[in-house]
């Protein structure tokens, strides 16, 4: 990739850093002392650049690839050029990755839009709040009264953090963010656009009409988690909203009020919860995943993209569908709705049409 990148790089890897690194086999001849410092697909990759096969899908572009060198099977290994440095590793793109957080480490998290260390003249930190050591804070950001920020954390132009929020170390807080009524842990990194901490969607309704509830709970997002851009996280109304430890958020998600978030999951974008749910350990929930209220997805379940949940998901569980239903389930239903179409279309056509 020799076009102009935003990310800065590492000086690169030569090929037995990336062999020791990944566990990779270098193929016989392979100049171990060749540098590589980009990365790119097997089809444009440079000179100077790493790439990787995986599958056979892509093998046909391997015997033409210009990259210096390739991770992959040993099943792809011989179909490279002869001048590309083969290593062959079981699992060819999580060795890639390895390589490509090494090279690219300022990817890995937000940085400062501005480009500055420190506390910026234009932003508003309350005297009573406290900013440990290395906390950067763009333009026009506004930290409110008693908040503390941990070490080594960035937060973004025109964010908000307010009353008594409590922000661990090393964490990224993106520009236009808000966040309140919450305490963060360490690693936490918040993409920008998103609000934390605001009152859930609580009321009774009447003849009369609706009727606020107090929401008097927090947000509490454990070490290590990523929220996307555009997520919502609402707090708890007696109980706080909990999102725990390693968990990932895609963009445009809804959290409502009083959810609990397990360890390790991954909730894929524009997923919406309505309040009270229970998402257990390493679930993982495709795109527009919706959960009504007071539902508890178990440990290591996974549900399909627009999956529609009106009841309780067992552990290890694969479901989909609207309502979702165990995916077996699922599909023969959808094979049976569609020969019934087709049948349909069949006795459509057979039928005289009257004059």
């Amino acid at each position: 990739m020799t076009e102009f990148s935003f990310f800065s790089r590492s000086a690169g890897l030569s090929v037995a850093e990336i062999a020791s690194l990944t566990g990779a086999e270098p193929s016989a001849g392979s100049d171990l002392s060749r540098r590589l410092t980009g990365i790119g697909p097997v089809d444009c990759a440079g000179a100077n650049d790493l790439t990787f096969v995986k599958d056979a899908k892509f093998a046909h572009a391997l015997a033409a690839t210009g990259a210096g060198a390739v991770l992959t099977s040993a099943r792809f290994a011989g179909q490279a050029p002869g001048s590309v440095a083969v290593l062959s590793v079981p699992e060819p793109y999580d060795a890639f990755v390895k390589v490509v957080r090494e090279i690219y480490r300022g990817a890995l998290r937000p940085t400062s839009v501005f480009g500055s260390d420190g506390v910026s003249p234009n932003a508003a930190v309350h005297p009573s709040a406290a900013l440990e050591r290395d906390v950067t804070v763009d333009p026009f950001a506004v930290i409110g009264p008693s908040a503390r920020i941990g070490s080594g954390t960035l937060i973004g132009a025109h964010a908000v953090i307010g009353e008594h929020v409590r922000i661990g170390k090393n964490c990224a807080i993106g520009a236009h963010c808000t966040i309140t009524h919450a305490h963060l842990g360490d690693g936490v990194v918040i993409h920008p656009g998103c609000h934390i901490g605001q009152d859930g969607f609580g009321y009774v309704s009447s003849a009369e009409g609706h009727i606020k509830i107090p929401q008097i709970g927090r947000v509490i997002i454990h070490n290590d988690v990523e929220v996307g851009s555009g997520t919502r996280i609402d707090r708890g109304g007696m109980r706080d909203t909990v999102v725990g430890e390693g968990t990932k958020i895609d963009n445009l998600c809804q959290i409502g009020h009083n959810c609990v978030i397990g360890r390790h999951c991954i909730i894929v974008a524009q997923s919406g919860f309505s309040g009270s749910v229970t998402i257990e350990d390493f679930v993982v929930l495709g795109a527009r995943t919706g959960i009504v209220p007071h539902v508890t997805v178990g440990k290591g379940a996974m549900l399909a993209a627009r999956s529609s949940v009106y009841e309780d998901v067992p552990a290890g569980a694969v479901w989909g569908g609207i309502p979702a239903k165990p995916t077996r389930e699922w599909m023969r239903e959808m094979v049976v709705l569609q020969r019934l179409g087709a049948r349909g279309r069949v006795k459509s056509k057979g039928r005289a049409v009257k004059s």
